[in-house]
């Protein structure tokens, strides 16, 4: 079990990153939120979750060990794989999914791509007691957690963009190119697409 990864960002991809640790280039897998944090050259720490199969041995990364527990937990319903496990989580926080299942909510379960109502519904009745309860609302006063806004998913896709190398205002000119005709907030399960479709905008070079 490699448990997490330390050492120098040498790449960001869509949908993955290369972190160098020992002089061996490791490739791992995680969400857009993930990815975005991560900067080329510089030092990062990914929570991991090693997946062997007969043909391949795939990494997977995570801001925190939470993130990582939900992705294992969650795997353990039937018909969830690792793909659409971290899918869960690209577009659902751990506690947005905690929630999503204590509350019964199939239409946010949906959400997911590759996940129908027959699938939100077994995720619920297998989860239920096994993903724990959401984290309580902090009352008296005290600061909560929020729920990303529109425009904090917008500001994502853009710091995505500049951990793939290209300068801020270029990605935040080819996100709002993007999302010029979108009216209303950004959802979360929007993020990846909108960030496909600003890649493709950019096409190859760097700014």
């Amino acid at each position: 079990m490699i448990a997490s990864v330390r050492g120098t960002v040498l790449a960001v991809r869509l949908d993955s990153a290369v972190v160098e640790v020992g002089g061996v280039g490791m490739l791992v897998q995680a969400t857009p939120a993930t990815l975005a944090q991560l900067r080329v050259g510089q030092e990062s720490t990914l929570h991991t979750s090693l997946v062997v199969r007969e043909d391949s041995l795939t990494l997977f990364g995570f801001a925190d060990d939470d993130e990582r527990e939900v992705f294992e937990t969650v795997q353990t319903v039937s018909g969830v794989g690792p793909r659409l496990a971290l899918a869960m989580l690209a577009v659902h926080t751990p506690d947005g999914l905690r929630r999503a299942v204590a509350d019964e909510d199939l239409k946010a379960l949906e959400r997911v791509p590759g996940i129908g109502r027959k699938g939100a519904q077994r995720i619920v009745l297998e989860l239920k007691d096994r993903l724990g309860a959401p984290a309580p609302a902090v009352v008296g006063g005290q600061p909560q957690a929020t729920v990303p806004t529109g425009d904090d998913r917008r500001q994502q896709v853009v710091d995505a963009l500049v951990g793939l190398g290209w300068n801020a205002k270029v990605a935040e000119q080819a996100v709002e190119s993007v999302l010029e005709d979108v009216e209303g907030p950004l959802r979360a399960d929007e993020v990846p697409g909108v960030l496909r479709a600003a890649l493709r905008s950019l096409g190859g070079g760097r700014g």
